[in-house]
């Protein structure tokens, strides 16, 4: 990749005019300057008008500067998204990251992601179910817009079921807030699963909730098409590591790339995901955790559409979460989570696994090994057996690894940096993000355009004032989500 020597600083983001750029023939050839407008899901329309937090008609306030030059570090979902808008609503928008979009050590790097509203196991899930059904329709919308020009479809609309062996808080309160928002749902019977799915095993399962127009997307790309979009429509994007450089009053006037190229602007968006916590630990010490969350992609059987799309939904059991293979490329049967041995009445319960120390190498997106031992195997194995006896001895595919941020206040960080007045950070996905960029992007934006919205949200979006205790957690695996429900 061709870059260019880097020149004095500037307090205007024209300096990094010929930083190191991504050149259009290595990134996603996609549709001329005026598409995009479908893609932000009618978000001008009286459509967001029953979206919380969101301007029911679009505003373009302006910033503080002349320009409106902002720089949004971080080209995942959440910072491609913001990008994104921010270009629609006006602004002149740089997007940066260190190793590019939806690379390996990415959040938003994995294969797919579910996109479902079934939050009733947060206290503040009532916000998200609102904000997923919202993203859900946007997803579908970019979809529908880019998917022709990528040549692949982002959007698989799935369905989801909801599986448990007796009610729970958390399918009660779910069920309550989709009959409020009157979110199609259907409750089902363990024997209707059997007559529609009869691959899953669902003996002992008493309550079955099904989101028929939930789906899954193909994370990775979709990833990368929202940012191509971006740079479709005139954005730029600069690979390299940033570091905030020149503070003058409280304002930072630029950021610093490794690759010794400046960047200057009006105002920051650091969107980090993972890093955010490593970028700013002064602000965020105790107060966020990253760790290693694992998938397995199992080999269906050959000739045997029983488990791929649309044969099969999406699928949440206590503790695991999974979906059907997608066509064309079938990558494999994704299970995340573990599944606990079977209890056999009478006998004693199985051994306490014993405390594992995670290196702190692990917890550090940048330096963490992204593989899966054996002991991460067992537990999807172990699901597959319980629920899929079918696929028992199906071949691993592949696995992947990514980091959660989480939060000590378990809910989304958009707030502005306590001593950078023009500095906002965001974060925090709580290892359901992904779903919400589309909406999440435009607040953001609309926030750093000088739009608080609804004070309420813009106060629980705030940088957590609760800490964790201070002792890292024993292993590298997830532990956001209680176990009755995992996360997707």
């Amino acid at each position: 990749m061709a870059s260019t020597p880097p020149r004095p600083p500037a307090d205007s983001i024209d300096a990094a005019d010929d930083a190191r750029e991504i050149p259009r023939r290595d990134f996603l050839r996609v549709a001329g300057a005026g598409a995009g407008l479908l893609l932000l899901g009618g978000c001008a329309t009286d459509a967001s008008a029953a979206v919380p937090g969101l301007h029911p008609k679009r505003r373009f306030p302006k910033l503080g500067g002349a320009k409106g030059d902002v720089v949004v570090i971080g080209a995942g979902v959440w910072g491609g998204w913001t990008a994104l808008h921010l270009q629609q609503m006006g602004a002149k928008v740089t997007l940066v990251d260190a190793y590019g979009p939806a690379n390996a050590r990415a959040t938003s790097g994995d294969e797919t992601r579910g996109i479902r509203s079934s939050y009733g196991d947060r206290d503040g899930g009532e916000l998200w179910v609102q904000w997923a059904r919202e993203g859900m329709k946007r997803w579908k919308a970019f979809d529908a817009e880019w998917s022709e020009d990528v040549r692949q479809s982002l959007w698989h609309t799935t369905g989801d079921l909801i599986m448990r062996a007796e009610p729970e808080p958390f399918t009660k309160r779910t069920k309550l807030w989709w009959d409020q928002y009157k979110i199609p749902h259907e409750v089902l019977t363990a024997d209707e699963v059997r007559y529609r799915w009869p691959v899953i095993d669902v003996e002992d399962i008493t309550v079955v909730l099904s989101e028929p127009d939930a789906g899954v997307i193909r994370a990775r790309r979709a990833a990368q098409t929202v940012v191509a979009a971006f740079e479709s429509r005139g954005g730029k994007i600069q690979i390299g590591r940033a570091r905030p450089s020149k503070i003058v009053n409280g304002q930072l006037k630029e950021i610093a790339l490794d690759t010794g190229h400046i960047i200057g602007g009006d105002s920051f968006v650091f969107a980090l995901g993972p890093w955010l916590g490593k970028m700013f630990p002064d602000v965020l010490e105790n107060r966020t955790r990253t760790p290693l969350g694992y998938v397995c992609y199992f080999g269906v059987p050959m000739n045997d559409e029983r488990f791929t799309f649309p044969n099969l939904p999406s699928w949440n059991f206590p503790g695991v979460t999974g979906w059907p293979a997608l066509p064309v490329d079938n990558r494999g049967f994704r299970v995340r989570g573990s599944a606990r041995p079977k209890t056999v009445p009478g006998a004693p319960p199985p051994p306490p696994r014993p405390r594992v120390e995670t290196p702190p190498q692990q917890l550090d997106p940048d330096l963490s090994d992204r593989w899966a031992d054996a002991s991460r195997i067992e537990g999807p194995r172990r699901l597959l057996e319980q629920r899929f006896p079918l696929l028992k001895n199906a071949p691993i595919l592949q696995t992947h690894s990514c980091h959660y941020e989480l939060t000590s206040s378990q809910d989304f960080i958009v707030d502005r940096h306590p001593r950078m007045a023009n500095v906002w950070l965001a974060g925090g996905g709580n290892a359901e993000g992904f779903k919400f960029g589309p909406v999440v992007g435009e607040y953001i934006a609309q926030r750093v355009l000088g739009d608080e919205g609804d004070p309420a949200i813009a106060k629980r979006f705030r940088i957590p004032a609760k800490e964790y205790d201070p002792t890292p957690p024993p292993t590298a695996a997830p532990a956001a989500p209680p176990p009755a429900k995992a996360a997707k």
